[in-house]
């Protein structure tokens, strides 16, 4: 009986001693905020993340990264499933430029330049007073919810890249959070 628990437990040691795999450190959402104006409702967040070292690696080689935020206004029903009253997608394109040797970001057709992977960085981190919803679409009465995800969008990535590789991209944040009658998150 002795025998077999400090067998066990050279075992445990052994593969505490091992190294672990690659892997990304989550996304801290230090801000989500939201406030109700008269063109509708307007959302504000701010991560903090860090690409890892994978990751940069693959963006210096040439591999674009896209990092996706969605917003999603749902009103809750007794009778049904939850109504989505609005939705909102957002993606950023962060590619590193080897000629001009600067990142690039681009959203849609705007595209903004930095000389450093910090200063690019800064503006995938947040977005202040995004258009979410209408105004027809939020009344003052019903009791709503706000679905928000960022994340790193791995499904962007080349063919060869998806497989086995997604454990060093795998950046994401999810939340669901309640609405008070002012529309500012709870």
């Amino acid at each position: 009986m002795f025998a077999r628990i400090a067998i066990a437990a050279f075992f445990a040691a052994l593969l505490a001693l091992l190294p672990g795999p690659a892997r990304a450190d989550g996304i801290e959402l230090s801000q989500l905020a939201t406030r109700k104006a008269d063109d509708g409702l307007d959302l504000s967040f701010t991560t903090h993340f860090e690409l890892s070292h994978a990751a940069e690696d693959a963006l210096h080689k040439g591999v674009p990264l896209y990092f996706v935020v969605e917003a999603a206004v749902l009103r809750n029903r007794w009778y049904w499933r939850d109504a989505r009253i609005a939705r909102a997608e957002r993606t950023w394109r962060l590619a590193w430029q080897p000629l001009t040797r600067q990142y690039r970001v681009s959203n849609g057709g705007l595209h903004q330049s930095f000389a450093t992977l910090e200063e690019a960085m800064t503006v995938l981190r947040g977005q202040s007073a995004w258009h979410i919803a209408e105004p027809k679409d939020i009344e003052d009465s019903g009791s709503y919810y706000l679905e928000f995800s960022y994340k790193l969008d791995v499904s962007q990535l080349p063919r060869p890249m998806q497989i086995g590789l997604q454990s060093g991209f795998a950046l994401s944040i999810e939340q669901k959070r309640n609405f008070a009658p002012d529309f500012s998150l709870k």
